[in-house]
């Protein structure tokens, strides 16, 4: 096996060899088609055409999510891969910018429902670390000034915009966040900051090789624009290279 660092557009490739390719996805991109969305190129096709052969999508990254993002390069290695996903013993984090001060450290224990017509909501699982606090001097509503943490996320479970939606769930929703978060610092960031993405990022995939049988760790530091945030609104980079 051979771990490559390609900067060939379109993607960057963290990892690759004979069975699994590892890309470090950009912000703003669709993996692959979908009925809701509008946009034209996704990465399965640009990804296909990159590498001149099929991929097979074993996990997924929102359209606003950057970061690690693997594929299988044959359909053994793909169900390989997918029942490591489905049997949660793949170690999966995330970086990400949340409104107020979180806790040091804390788990979110709490079911999402697959859809709003759900009955019941499926078991979900997130664990977090805090990295670093900021208070910034700008008024906000009745508040002279406003808190922000950096985080570092370990989802247990795979569900439909778990972290984003478990981090409403405690009050302190994802910066740049449309759906769930708080228009008015998703405003601030992008008037004081120039932020106009989402700040969560896939820093790492840990799983089990389905040929080698060996452990594989993927990761992919920030793009400019999340360091740039970091640095300025946290004041350090130590954290996240």
């Amino acid at each position: 096996m051979t771990s490559t660092a390609d900067s060939t557009l379109p993607f960057k490739v963290l990892y690759r060899d004979p069975w699994l390719c590892a890309i470090d996805k950009p912000c703003d991109i669709m993996v692959h088609a979908s009925r809701l969305g509008t946009d034209r190129q996704f990465v399965v096709q640009l990804l296909r055409d990159q590498l001149s052969q099929k991929v097979w999508p074993v996990h997924r990254l929102d359209r606003a999510t950057s970061g690690v993002l693997l594929f299988a390069l044959d359909r053994d290695t793909a169900s390989a891969l997918g029942k490591q996903f489905m049997d949660q013993t793949v170690e999966k984090c995330y970086l990400a910018v949340a409104r107020g001060w979180v806790e040091p450290e804390g788990e979110i224990d709490h079911p999402l429902k697959k859809h709003k017509a759900s009955e019941e909501g499926q078991a979900s699982l997130t664990r977090y670390r805090r990295l670093a606090t900021a208070e910034l001097p700008y008024a906000l509503g009745e508040h002279d000034t406003v808190r922000y943490s950096l985080v570092e996320v370990f989802p247990k479970t795979g569900r439909r915009h778990q972290i984003r939606r478990h981090f409403k769930h405690i009050f302190h929703p994802l910066i740049g966040d449309t759906t769930y978060g708080e228009g008015r610092h998703n405003r601030l960031f992008r008037q004081h900051f120039g932020s106009h993405r989402l700040l969560l990022h896939a820093r790492g995939l840990e799983l089990t090789h389905p040929v080698a049988g060996t452990r594989l760790k993927v990761e992919a530091a920030p793009d400019e624009e999340f360091s740039r945030i970091i640095r300025t609104v946290f004041g350090t980079a130590s954290e996240i290279s």
